[in-house]
């Protein structure tokens, strides 16, 4: 059973930084079954968004809200993947996801997370 565990959510004020892990387990061949991670945000009566995306070679993809601002990384070796989130502010506030897109070759599916609270204070 593959299961994702994101930490590093808090509170911060606008300019701060914060970095969120997503650590994954069950799964045997790490976090290299998986083909792409994504990090995802809902903030209070609004629809889940796509922020940032890292592919299993490294390519990365964002919003354009949070371009220049956020950086997706994985560590395969770690099974971890991070999402590094600079110049903070207030509109970032959200309840962050992880989500695995597993290698359906390997038999993976589709995995998400509990989710990790960024509140950033003006």
């Amino acid at each position: 059973q593959v299961q994702l565990v994101e930490s590093g959510g808090g509170l911060v004020q606008a300019g701060g930084s914060l970095t969120l892990s997503c650590a994954a387990s069950g799964t045997i061949f790490g976090l290299n079954a998986m083909a792409w991670m994504h990090w995802y945000r809902q903030a209070p009566g609004k629809q889940r968004d796509l922020v940032a995306s890292i592919g299993r070679s490294g390519f990365t993809n964002y919003a354009d809200s949070v371009k220049g601002r956020f950086t997706v990384s994985r560590d395969n070796a770690k099974n971890t993947a991070y999402l590094q989130m600079n110049s903070l502010k207030p509109e970032d506030t959200a309840v962050y996801y992880c989500n695995a897109k597993g290698d359906s070759r390997l038999g993976y599916t589709d995995y998400w997370g509990q989710g990790t609270q960024v509140t950033v204070s003006s």
